[in-house]
This record gives C-alpha cells, structure tokens and sequence, in this order.
C-alpha cells in the first residue's frame, strides 16, 4: 500500500533503481481489510469463548473496554512495528531486483505470519521482567493499566515519528526505553530513588544485545563480503544492477532466502514482544481465564504439588529460621531492593509451601476458583523471580540436591504461568504481518539508497541479509530481544565500507542520532505518559 506523500518521487531516476511507484489495485485493498476483519472478529470470537467456557457472568462492561482499548493498542504496537521494520527485511532483494517491490512486502509480511506463530515466548517473558513487580502484581489495577498504556502508546509515537523522517530505528529498543520509563515513574512517584524501579541487570543484558547487534551486523557483513570477493571471482556480483536485470540464479535464490530467514526471524522475536504484553493485559482483566495455564493435566498439578513439598523441606533444612508474619512482603522487598535478608529463605519457604498446599487442594489448576485465580498466579509469580533473582546473585550456600530442587520448582511454574493461547499468537501474526504491507517505502529507500554513496550490488545485500538472519535467529533462541533495524542497516553499512563505496555520512549520522535518542525520548515519553494516566484512572 503506497504512501501518497511518497508517490510522486519514488520513480525510478537512475540506472539499476526499483521502481517503487506502482499503484496497489483495488484487490489489494479488499483482501488487506477482508484478512483485518477476519483477525478483529477472530480475536472477539477467542474472547468470547473463553469466557463463556468459565460461565463467566458480566455484571460492568468497564474492565471488558479497557480491555478493548489495551488489546487494540497492544495490536496497534505490533502493527506499527511490522510497517517500520519490514524495511530490514526487502529493501536488499528490492533493491537488486530479486523480488518485484510487491511481491517481496508480501512474502516478507507470510513469513513474519509464520514467524510469530512458531515463536518459542522466551523474550515475551524476557520483556515483562523488566516490568516493576508491584505493578505486575496488581496488573488489574489502574496503575496497572496506566503502565500497559503508557508504555505502548509511547512506542508507537517514537516507531511513528522515526517512520515519518524514514529512519531506521528500531522497535525493541523504544520498548525498552518505554518499560524503563515506566517502571522508574513509578519509582520516583512512590518515593523512592528512580534506580530501583527496574530490573537492571536484565535491562542490562539486553542492553547488551542492543548494543553489540549492530556490531556483529556491521563486521560480520563487511567480513562475509570479503569472503565472497575472495573466493567467488564472478565480477558482476560486486557491481549495481544494469537496468531491472536480476542476478544469477543462485544468488536470486540466496537473496530470496534470506529476505524469508530475516522476515521469519522477525516475526519469532519482535512478534514476542506484544505477546507478552497482551498476557499481562489478559491476566490482569481476565485472571480466572488467563492467570494459570488451565489445560495443565491433573496428574502434572499433583506433581506440582509434590515437588513444592519437597522444594519447601530442603530450604528449611537449609536455613532453620521463624517463618516470617508476612513472607510474600520479605520477597516483594528484595525483589525491589536486590538485598536479602535473613528472612529471606524462610518467607521463600513459606510461600512455597503455600503455594503447593493450593495446588493439591484444588487438585488442578483448571479447578482453582475464579476468585482465587489472580492470587495464586501472583504467589507463583513472586516466587519464581525470587528464585531466578537469588539464583543470579548467587544468594544462598544451597547444595546441589536443594539447588535443583529449586529449579525444577522453577519450572513447574513457569509451566504454570507462562503460556501464550494460540489465538493471542494469531492475533499478533495478523497485526504484524499486515502492518509489513502499509509504509514501508520510506524506510526502504533510506537503506537502499542513503545509506551508501552506491547502489546496493547483489553480494552487499546477500552479505547484509545472511548475517542478519543468523544474528536475529540467534538471539531468538538465547531469549534476548535484539534490533532487526540496527543489525540490517549497520549490515549495509559494513558492505558499503568493503566494498569501496563509502557512507553517505549525513545519513549515518541521522541513523546514530535516532540510536542515541531513542532510549532517553521513550523513557521521557512514557514516564510522562504513565504519570498523566494514573491521574486520570
């Protein structure tokens, strides 16, 4: 679908330049809104269902509208994202003619499809730890929701503005900003130091990736196209397209796969991150439904049960102390505070205990009543990142029997509690590979062509491709949100500076001002946002 702003400038000027001028017929219209109201209405369906499969009966239509608003949002996000980085995916095989412009946003928008539903949900979780506990704790609430608005409304006014201007900025790293934002808001409004309102060493972790992707896309693409110059002699791969010519047949090929690898790996790992964000919109305004994976078999919950039993004898063999008065605040405060105290294994005790006696009484989790259900997942919850947290600052001198005792406990609830509905996944591939057919062209021009002081040849983009693809499906399976724009745009960079090109430097500084900026304006943005939300609610 054209941008009409754009229209008039994208025909084709020079030697070996696509011609991104094409109009969409009007079948394209009619199959792109057909398939969004199909997504809409399938969504409303999965909803609906669900809640009459618990007998739920609706007494205020309050909580289901906000729901509405959030889900929308959420999706909003992910359809943003879709139509700001698909850019990453087909600008190489537009650019050298593997692929009609056309064509190649539709094939990138089916694999990101694909690559949503196939995700593992390691970084949809990886996201939502970095969330201020108390806040996802009573998700339900009105801070609760004001967090969910904040943060997602102030990505996609930062994916929308950098869109506008066609810089490639990237998505997972003006959510990171934006759950910064919140989270040190929230801090900063209950009194205390701002610091202590995220989780910073996995912000750290992820910051990290942020980081170093656009590093590894930048070398390792400079290198593979110094490989490929050494040891594939055909002389036409290294120069632009003569007029609409496609490459050779294996290269075409090389370009079309990866183009598919980069689309498939964006979808597993930017796909993610709305889905966890809906989770915590579906377990704060749908707890009895989505708090606790219900389809979890009766003979697993027993087993459950069994193991919190145990998991609950080793760490009072292993720190003998009085159970403390309230064991879930000992472990909401170090999860604030990162410090443990002495009461610290003996509330964790506790609370295990608890939560095991819960499991056995009701038998199974599809048998927890609906007024209990938001509770037991938070006493899951709590627990679980205690653990995960203890584990990382190596808290406790726990031998090996006890220490794995504690992550199969780990486990069990994670299996408990961390789950995505197949519908969720749908919904997310159908925001996100819709949104890769809607405004990609300023954004493909930008790597195309303003990047380099040359036009894209065939072993730049091959190069640029590959390791994007290997980078992002990398991090897909360590769990870590990485930024398919930066590894991509820093690619082509990499190609242009081996292959003799150069860099158009107006371009690239534009491109490190938007990586600059975007970390600090998207925790301005949604700290603002969250503070002007929890006055209205």
């Amino acid at each position: 679908m054209a941008t009409p702003s754009l229209t008039a400038s994208l025909a084709p000027t020079a030697s070996g330049r696509p011609a991104l001028d094409k109009k969409t017929g009007p079948f394209t219209y009619v199959v792109f809104f057909a398939v969004l109201a199909m997504g809409m209405l399938f969504t409303a369906y999965s909803l609906m269902h669900d809640m009459h499969e618990l007998g739920t009966v609706v007494t205020t239509w309050t909580p289901f509208l906000l729901l509405g608003v959030a889900l929308l949002i959420a999706l909003g996000f992910e359809f943003v994202n879709g139509f700001h980085d698909t850019a990453n995916a087909v600008a190489t095989v537009i650019y050298t003619h593997s692929l009609p412009p056309n064509v190649a946003v539709v094939w990138s928008g089916f694999f990101n499809f694909l690559g949503v539903l196939l995700s593992s949900g390691a970084v949809a979780f990886g996201i939502i730890a970095l969330l201020p506990v108390e806040l996802i704790l009573q998700v339900g609430s009105s801070a609760g929701f004001a967090m969910i608005f904040a943060l997602l409304i102030a990505a996609i006014l930062w994916n929308l503005g950098t869109w506008w201007l066609g810089l490639p900025a990237s998505s997972s790293h003006t959510l990171i900003g934006s759950i910064i934002g919140v989270g040190v808001a929230n801090a900063l409004m209950h009194g205390r130091d701002g610091t202590s309102g995220v989780d910073w060493a996995q912000a750290t972790k992820i910051g990290y990736a942020l980081l170093l992707s656009p590093l590894v896309g930048f070398g390792c693409a400079a290198l593979l196209l110094l490989a490929l110059r050494a040891f594939v002699k055909n002389r036409s791969l290294y120069k632009a397209p003569e007029g609409n010519t496609p490459p050779p047949w294996w290269i075409r090929g090389l370009l079309i796969l990866t183009c598919t690898g980069v689309s498939f790996a964006h979808g597993s790992n930017d796909g993610q991150k709305g889905m966890g964000l809906i989770m915590l919109i579906l377990v704060g305004t749908l707890p009895m439904a989505y708090a606790l994976n219900r389809t979890m078999p009766e003979e697993q919950s027993l087993q459950f049960a069994a193991v919190a039993q145990v998991t609950q004898q080793a760490l009072v063999k292993s720190a003998p102390l009085p159970t403390p008065a309230d064991p879930r605040a000992v472990l909401s405060d170090y999860m604030r505070s990162k410090e443990a105290t002495p009461q610290l294994i003996p509330a964790l005790a506790s609370l295990t205990g608890h939560i095991g006696e819960e499991v056995k009484g009701y038998g199974s989790l599809a048998k927890v009543p609906a007024e209990a259900m938001g509770n037991v997942r938070n006493d899951m919850y709590l627990a679980s990142e205690t653990i995960r947290l203890m584990d990382k600052n190596k808290v406790g001198s726990f031998d090996a029997d006890t220490s794995g005792k504690l992550q199969l406990f780990k486990q069990q609830i994670d299996n408990a509690t961390r789950f995505i509905p197949l519908w969720v996944k749908i919904a997310v591939a159908i925001a996100l590979g819709l949104g890769t057919m809607v405004g990609w062209k300023r954004i493909v021009v930008t790597v195309g062509e303003k990047i380099g002081k040359t036009h894209l040849t065939y072993a730049q983009g091959a190069s640029a491709e590959t390791v994007a693809m290997l980078t992002i499906g990398a991090a897909d399976m360590f769990g870590l949100p990485v930024s398919t724009t930066h590894v991509l745009s820093s690619g082509v960079a990499g190609t242009m500076v081996a292959n003799g090109g150069g860099l158009q430097m107006k371009t690239i500084r534009n491109l490190l001002m938007a990586w600059v900026l975007t970390l600090p304006a998207a925790i301005v943005l949604s700290g603002s946002l969250y503070w002007l939300f929890t006055q209205i609610f």
